[in-house]
């Protein structure tokens, strides 16, 4: 999207603030006291588009948004979507004047980002996966159970996943509910996307990844940010992600149609969003297995595939495709 002379952004009011080199650590509690003006060229472009202050420092209209009104995120700092230049950059929106900033290796960007005196009560699950026990295991054994359900692993998921994204190849991907990484890790590896953004709610889940970059050189200069969100909340403008993934996380999710629709809402057209996850039942799981899952539902949002494809329709995707090999499904929609 190209900002013209004639936008209401022509000329913005930008926050001073100290300087930070290249060997600084952010400092997050970047403040804006006082005020120099900005003239923004005639056209910049989307997402990620540079311009400069009037002392040389880059500023971004980021693409972030912010999760309270989707307003596109101003970014002082480096440009790009690694870790280094994120952890270096600060962020705010222009309409609501919150600020965001990196925080303990990831960003957070969740609507009580900053809060330190804030507490609510979250979902089992939610605070299960949020656990750095649950989190540190995740990779290390708890994963690799999902095969007894029908799972076929990472490395085959990924080229699944792959498969259905044919038509994003070269734009920016959103792995939302991302958890370790371990399927963000794959994409940024595999050198489709232009950027990569392993987005989760859980902090230790965030760490985990973090530390999984870190040990490799590759991850640590690739266009992979890594990103606090609700997955009810999404902080991208409408229309501006390319595709979405989410592995593994649909019947985690506090309410999926909220979520759904989030990810509908922030897809381009022609966007496509790719996801796995548990079945309640198919055609062929015992009756047994049927009945446990019934009981576990409280906690689980096991979904049919069926309820799935309704699901996605009812919040205007389209083209909606799926396999299953027991209790796994893979699924694919569209945006028109």
């Amino acid at each position: 999207m190209a900002i013209m002379a004639s936008s209401p952004l022509h000329r913005l009011q930008f926050p001073k603030c100290h300087y930070l080199s290249l060997k600084s650590e952010f400092d997050p509690r970047l403040g804006f006291p006082s005020y120099s003006t900005l003239t923004i060229p005639a056209a910049i472009n989307n997402s990620s588009s540079l311009v400069m202050d009037l002392e040389g420092q880059a500023i971004e209209k980021d693409y972030f948004a912010c999760p309270i009104c989707y307003e596109p995120l101003i970014r002082k700092g480096p440009s790009g979507l690694n870790l280094s230049a994120i952890y270096r950059s600060g962020f705010k929106c222009k309409r609501c004047r919150k600020s965001f900033s990196s925080k303990d290796k990831y960003l957070d960007l969740t609507v009580t980002s900053g809060l330190l005196d804030y507490t609510e009560n979250q979902p089992y699950l939610t605070e299960l996966f949020r656990s750095p026990f649950v989190s540190f295991l995740y990779e290390r054994g708890w994963r690799q159970n999902f095969n007894l359900g029908g799972f076929p692993g990472p490395e085959e998921e990924f080229k699944m996943a792959q498969d259905y994204f044919q038509s994003a190849k070269g734009g920016c991907i959103v792995d939302v509910s991302c958890g370790t990484g371990l399927i963000s890790r794959k994409f940024a590896k595999s050198g489709s996307y232009s950027g990569v953004v392993a987005l989760d709610f859980s902090e230790n889940m965030l760490r985990q990844c973090y530390d999984f970059i870190n040990k490799d050189d590759i991850l640590l200069k690739a266009n992979l940010a890594l990103v606090r969100a609700d997955v009810c909340r999404l902080p991208f403008s409408s229309g501006s992600v390319d595709a979405v993934h989410a592995g593994a996380a649909l019947h985690c999710w506090p309410s999926p149609s909220n979520s759904v629709a989030e990810i509908s809402r922030i897809l381009r057209s022609g966007g496509i969003f790719v996801g796995t996850t548990f079945l309640r039942y198919s055609s062929t799981t015992p009756l047994i297995v049927r009945l446990f899952r019934e009981s576990v539902s409280r906690t689980h949002k096991f979904l049919t595939e069926q309820e799935i494809e309704g699901l996605c329709m009812s919040c205007g995707l389209i083209n909606y495709t799926s396999k299953v090999h027991q209790s796994f499904i893979i699924f694919s929609a569209q945006k028109p």
